[in-house]
């Protein structure tokens, strides 16, 4: 979520003020985000950034890539690494083994938590003993469908018995951590579709579920389609499908911990992965500690076309151009296409909004000593009670968090709890800095 009224802050650092940067920092940044933009095919709902190779950019999109590692590396000890796309297997061997080569002699490997997104048509023997022998132990396989029917609806490249034969390969390989991502609310899915697609999604045993209702994002084939009237959206029926996901998760061992995603809990998970400062009591001991982090709002590299970040005070996002991101690196620069100081009110107001996505809510004296502002204040006391009589929060003696119906409407309640700053941080103005602001649309 990003609310209107904040500032866009164009940033470039001379070589003597970035020494002086990496001199002061007192703490190396502990997450990174990888992203690929590449896919076989563009799925029909997809918004994010991704398109078809073409030539040689992918040989130079992993040149650029270890590039942009090397511009972070003295700031970032990563416990946790992922790689989303587009589709991170897509990559061949070679150009895998050039990215985990220049990861672990630039000091970024060895994460407790090393997840790479993987689509079924992507998937072999030979990639996945690759990946597991350089330290990645997650994969986020994306299944959307076990329907055939919907599975070319959505523009899938993958068929359901690719799906069953890469779950076994990535097994052998090793990989004890498997997310399986999957969509509902899906044109033309019918409730006995849904229910055979959790049935036989949760008979892989898969050690994670990630289940997100179809958004019908501007500029994709779907949502046009929608405009068209092609299909009309059922509200109650999403809703019908949420809750029986709910129901068979649970009863199928795993524990939701936030508005989408489910785990299981493991004495024998593997790594112990911390994150600094976050209490991850209720949390299960396979949830995703990429995303808590997130939710939780750590520090976090980005890198790749894209992709975001959240650094020492400063969101900042790449180019979402893979030309123009690659030349910036080959000069020897990182691709901004923006940065943004939030004031402490502001990033308090977005932890507020991501944090109670997550089934724990938020720790009262947690939010407090992460934010330096108290939830129970007048800053969101209001809103606060109106949710609670809505019946969407319920707060406690030492916790504020989603009811299960709230669960359902997270995206509003994130929107009522943000916070727009009226005027540009002082932060924004270091006079070692070059900047153009631009307001923000």
């Amino acid at each position: 979520m990003r609310g209107g009224g904040h500032t866009r802050v164009r940033i470039e650092l001379n070589p003597q003020e970035r020494a002086l940067k990496l001199s002061t920092v007192p703490e190396p940044v502990r997450s990174l985000y990888v992203h690929v933009p590449f896919c076989a095919h563009k799925c029909e709902y997809c918004a994010f950034y991704s398109a078809p190779p073409s030539g040689g950019v992918i040989e130079r999109y992993v040149g650029a890539l270890v590039k942009e590692l090397e511009l972070i590396a003295a700031e970032c000890r990563p416990s946790t690494v992922f790689f989303g796309g587009g589709t991170p297997s897509l990559l061949t061997l070679k150009q895998w083994e050039t990215v985990l080569s220049a990861m672990a002699r630039l000091g970024l490997s060895g994460a407790p938590e090393f997840s790479v997104e993987c689509n079924p048509a992507t998937v072999s023997a030979d990639k996945a003993r690759l990946l597991r022998d350089h330290g990645v132990n997650r994969i986020s396989m994306g299944v959307q469908s076990l329907d055939e029917g919907l599975l070319e609806r959505l523009g899938r490249v993958h068929t359901r018995d690719m799906v069953f034969r890469s779950f076994d390969v990535l097994r052998a390989a090793g990989f004890s951590n498997v997310n399986v991502d999957l969509m509902f609310a899906i044109p033309g899915q019918t409730p006995e579709i849904w229910d055979q697609t959790l049935t036989e999604a949760l008979a892989l045993g898969s050690e994670h579920l990630s289940c997100y209702e179809v958004i019908y994002e501007e500029d994709t084939p779907l949502y046009q389609q929608l405009q068209a009237g092609a299909f009309a959206v059922d509200e109650a029926l999403a809703c019908s499908m949420y809750d029986h996901l709910r129901e068979r998760a649970a009863a199928a061992g795993f524990q939701q911990y936030e508005v989408a995603n489910w785990a299981r809990n493991s004495a024998t998970a593997g790594p112990v992965v911390e994150l600094p400062g976050v209490s991850l009591a209720g949390i299960p001991s396979h949830a995703c500690r990429h995303n808590v982090g997130y939710w939780r709002g750590l520090d976090s590299f980005g890198v790749g076309p894209s992709a975001s970040e959240y650094v020492r005070g400063l969101r900042s996002r790449n180019w979402a151009n893979t030309d123009l991101w690659i030349t910036q690196l080959e000069r020897g620069r990182r691709a901004k296409e923006f940065a943004e100081a939030l004031s402490p009110r502001a990033r308090a107001g977005e932890m507020a909004a991501f944090g109670l996505r997550m089934n724990a809510g938020w720790p009262w004296e947690e939010f407090r000593t992460r934010t330096g502002l108290d939830l129970r204040d007048a800053e969101w006391r209001e809103d606060l009670v109106g949710l609670v009589r809505r019946g969407w929060v319920e707060e406690t003696e030492t916790h504020v968090r989603l009811t299960p119906q709230g669960l359902r409407f997270a995206d509003a309640v994130g929107e009522i709890l943000i916070r727009v700053d009226e005027a540009p941080p002082e932060a924004v103005r270091a006079p070692a800095r070059t900047l153009r602001l631009e307001a923000m649309p």
